[in-house]
Parts: structure tokens; sequence; C-alpha cells
């Protein structure tokens, strides 16, 4: 008997050797991987998102020129604001009024610079938001309606500006 009859032909690709032939392997091309344009999520927002962002615009644009206006009624006319005995935070209603003429006019302007949508706006807008619900949180004594119709104002904002920007219809 010859050595050959129990080995298989070569080229077959069916011997265990180092010399194996690769056919196989050739003939298989991998399918790339889907991917993903982030780039046209990031650019487009959902019809919702920038329905939110132009309600948080309208809102920080009316309560900044609320705030500019109670500032400047505070410093014209101080004593139109009813001052409690032993506040914690006591400081003269002309002081409470250049704080809210400077914050208003900031949250103001943040919420001018909304209507571009772009994400710095809304960066600032929630830490505007964020500031002016505290101001008006220690203002509660001074005008006490006022300060929470401010605080309801601003926590909309901050939820508006921080809602979801993608996946909505």
């Amino acid at each position: 008997m010859s050595s050959t009859q129990g080995n298989p032909p070569a080229g077959t690709g069916t011997s265990t050797g180092s010399n194996a032939p690769q056919a196989d392997a050739s003939q298989h091309v991998p399918r790339q991987a889907q991917r993903y344009d982030q780039t046209a999520e990031t650019e487009s927002p959902s019809g919702m998102a920038i329905a939110f962002t132009t309600v948080a615009a309208v809102l920080m644009t009316m309560s900044g020129a609320w705030n500019i206006l109670e500032g400047i009624a505070a410093i014209a006319r101080g004593s139109f604001f009813v001052v409690l005995p032993n506040y914690a935070y006591n400081l003269s209603v002309t002081g409470w009024g250049w704080f809210h003429l400077i914050l208003g006019i900031v949250v103001l302007a943040a919420g001018l610079a909304l209507f571009w949508d772009k994400f710095w706006a809304r960066a600032t807008g929630v830490v505007v938001a964020a500031i002016s619900a505290i101001v008006n949180f220690l203002f509660i004594p001074y005008q006490p309606v006022w300060s929470i119709v401010i605080i309801a104002l601003d926590l909309a904002v901050i939820w508006a500006l921080l809602s979801p920007r993608r996946g909505w219809v």
C-alpha cells in the first residue's frame, strides 16, 4: 500500500497541516458596521424642542422685563415695598432694587439670545433662571405673590431648556 492512499489530495482544504490553503477566508468579506450620522441629530432638533426653547425664550424675556420694572420701582420708590423686621437676608429695598435691575437685564438678554437656539444660550438660560429663582425666593417677604409667580416662570424655563432635544416627532 502506498502512503498517499489515506491522505486527502492536496488543495482540498481539509488537511490539518501548516500548508493548508486559505481559499475560504479570501471569499468572505465582512459586512460594514452601520454608522449613525451624529451631526444630523445635533443640527436638527425636533419641532417640540424648538417649541420648548421658544416658550422658554418668551418666558425669560417677560421675566427679565418684569424684574427690570421691579428693580426700577424699588430704586425709585422704596417705600412701596413693605419691609419686615428681623429678616435673615435683610438688605435695603434700594439694594434689592439694584439686584433685580441687573438680574432683569441679564435674564432679558439671555431670553433674547434663546431665539437663535444656540447651546450657550440654553446653558446660560438655565443658570440665569436658577439664579433668578433663588433671588426671588429670598425676596418673598417683600413681595410674596410676585416672587412666587417669577419662581414658577423660572422653573418652567429650566424645565423647557433641559427637556430632550431629540426623540419627539
